[in-house]
């Protein structure tokens, strides 16, 4: 079963060193899982007769202060805005933890030089849901396009207007997708089946997509050619800012851009100046380049202190939603049921080359 230690957020200046959640004597290996939400607690629970695992849940966002309430865990469960560079690494290697393992496929915000020098092995969930976040990038575009969201909030006020909501036909559209991995090869086959021409880029082409006629082309091709371009590639050191004031300059007039992958793919300052001279027509994303202290909670009744954030809301062209494309029942049941297996095969010794990021 999964045993609950804690689901509240902990007040560390309020915890000495000897009072950190006396380990529950167990032969089972003792997770702490950061950045907890009831539904984590939903999901994992929902597979908590099928596996064998002991989890502390914590409020608290993994970093280098957090990383103390890890002490008497093996095992630190970790998502996508959770702090694991070198500093927090070596204190959680210090605290007697052995695993990280990942609720994301993403792996860009740990240091895997550091984990694999530290002994710490990092697991992932890979493919929790391709159709997820494809379908959540579709939406966005439908929504831009037929100012969906403009005419809800319309009606609810009387107002059956239809001044300012015209949009284009997606037919016969030329759609670019940058990384036809299995999330970009999903909505690849989604736009194609609005009509679209897919243009595609990636270093290592989907033959699948070749063979049902996505057109393979160099990204400079892609910037010029598409209407609507949408990013579906993982963050790298090479291609951080992949889109910015040079990369705009070579895409049309009045582009829709789409990122459901990471916000650092994109140069915020770059696009905003591109959305002012109307360079770009209609900017959807589900990611920002800083939404570490934002996304994930409730601030409607806090002051916003990102003036660059607040300027992308104020646009009417502009549509963010908070890294919600993973967020559908089967993503969610797939995460909690890959990341219960991980911990589990790394106590048996066993691991899995798709789900293992460094074997410690």
């Amino acid at each position: 079963m999964v045993i609950v230690k804690a689901e509240v957020p902990c007040d560390l200046d309020s915890i000495a060193p000897g009072d950190y959640l006396n380990p529950i004597t167990s032969t089972t290996m003792k997770t702490a899982l950061f950045s907890f939400k009831p539904y984590d607690r939903t999901y994992f629970d929902r597979y908590a007769a099928e596996y064998n695992q002991e989890i502390s849940y914590f409020e608290n966002r993994l970093d280098q202060r957090s990383a103390e309430l890890a002490r008497g865990h093996q095992a630190v469960c970790a998502f996508v805005n959770d702090q694991l560079d070198r500093e927090v690494l070596k204190r959680l290697a210090e605290l007697g933890v052995k695993l990280i393992s990942l609720r994301s496929a993403g792996y860009n915000h740990v240091d895997t030089d550091a984990a694999q020098e530290l002994g710490l092995s990092v697991v992932r969930v890979p493919a929790y849901s391709p159709h997820a976040v494809a379908e959540h990038a579709v939406a966005l575009i439908l929504t831009l396009n037929r100012k969906i969201h403009k005419a809800y909030n319309r009606v609810r006020e009387g107002n059956f207007a239809l001044d300012r909501l015209e949009g284009f036909d997606l037919y016969k559209k030329t759609v670019g997708v940058i990384g036809t991995g299995k999330i970009g090869q999903v909505f690849s086959t989604i736009m194609q089946g609005f009509g679209c021409r897919v243009l595609a880029y990636d270093p290592y082409p989907n033959e699948t997509l070749q063979q049902q006629g996505v057109t393979y082309v160099s990204i400079e091709e892609l910037f010029r050619e598409s209407d609507v371009v949408s990013l579906h590639c993982p963050l790298t050191p090479e291609n951080h800012h992949l889109i910015n004031a040079s990369s705009l300059r070579q895409m049309k007039d009045g582009v829709m851009l789409i990122n459901t992958s990471r916000g650092a793919l994109i140069d915020t300052k770059a696009i905003l100046n591109a959305l002012k001279k109307r360079k770009v027509g209609y900017l959807g994303i589900d990611v920002y380049e800083q939404e570490t202290d934002f996304f994930f909670q409730d601030l409607s009744e806090e002051i916003i202190t990102d003036d660059t954030l607040m300027r992308l809301i104020s646009f009417p062209n502009v549509l963010i939603t908070s890294h919600q494309g993973f967020f559908t029942e089967e993503a969610l049941t797939e995460i909690a049921r890959i990341t219960l297996q991980n911990l589990t095969d790394y106590e048996r010794g066993e691991f899995t080359d798709a789900n293992t990021v460094v074997r410690g």
